[in-house]
């Protein structure tokens, strides 16, 4: 059995402020708890309703049986999958790699979520995002992610500040840019995305190489930043 202050612990978790105290954050769901387990992230507790899966490979003695009704109560999905787990946060870390995503405010979690998963798929370790992007550790982030945020690494810090420190060429999706299918295929720079609705901020505006677009051929005045930068990547790396 959970008690009553577990459960008001968990609970608490699913605000930003108390993960970033605890350096803790939830895992929800089998495909996810599995991935997680295969991080090499140090997993603090699982929880689940189904005995047998705690025989799975990987999970750890602390890993507690408990009932559906507890599992509703720690949950922050509507409809609960059988587990989760409690675990630390990955160390932020300096990017060491030569091609990168930059985010200027991305503030929908669903959208950030599909952009770490998108940066998984083409192979891309680093994203770049300012201090007002949405949390990595938020659990609709996470869900979207689909297991690619133990993979990615995330540093949040002053844009302007490491830009002005950076030597790699930025590329910026706005809509006044290169046509990005007749661009050539790059192996370095840094891709940056803006706000969904405000784009990119004018005091980064000075730090751009190169302005790239998605051509249109309709009438939609723009495209969700994670599938405008889906569309990027398939072009240009």
């Amino acid at each position: 059995m959970i008690s009553k202050n577990n459960i008001k612990y968990i609970q608490s978790l699913h605000l930003k402020k108390n993960r970033d105290e605890e350096h803790i954050f939830i895992v929800e769901g089998p495909k996810m708890v599995n991935e997680l387990l295969q991080s090499g992230l140090q997993v603090e507790q699982i929880y689940a309703v189904d005995g047998n899966w705690l025989q799975t490979d990987g999970v750890n003695s602390n890993a507690q049986v408990i009932s559906s009704d507890a599992l509703k109560q720690i949950s922050g999905l509507r409809t609960p999958n059988q587990v989760i787990a409690l675990a630390k946060q990955k160390p932020q870390r300096e990017p060491d790699d030569k091609l990168m995503i930059m985010l200027d405010g991305i503030q929908d979690p669903g959208n950030l979520g599909t952009i770490i998963r998108i940066a998984d798929w083409f192979g891309i370790q680093h994203i770049i995002a300012s201090g007002d992007t949405a949390d990595e550790y938020n659990p609709k982030v996470i869900q979207a992610t689909m297991g690619s945020i133990f993979r990615i690494n995330i540093m949040y810090t002053d844009l302007e500040d490491f830009l002005r420190a950076n030597t790699l060429k930025i590329y910026a999706a706005m809509l006044d840019g290169n046509d990005i299918t007749q661009h050539p295929k790059i192996a370095e720079g840094v891709i940056l995305i803006g706000n969904e609705s405000k784009g990119i901020r004018e005091n980064l505006q000075r730090f751009i190489a190169e302005k790239i677009t998605i051509p249109s051929r309709g009438k939609a005045e723009s495209l969700n930043a994670s599938v405008a930068l889906g569309i990027i990547l398939s072009h240009m790396i």
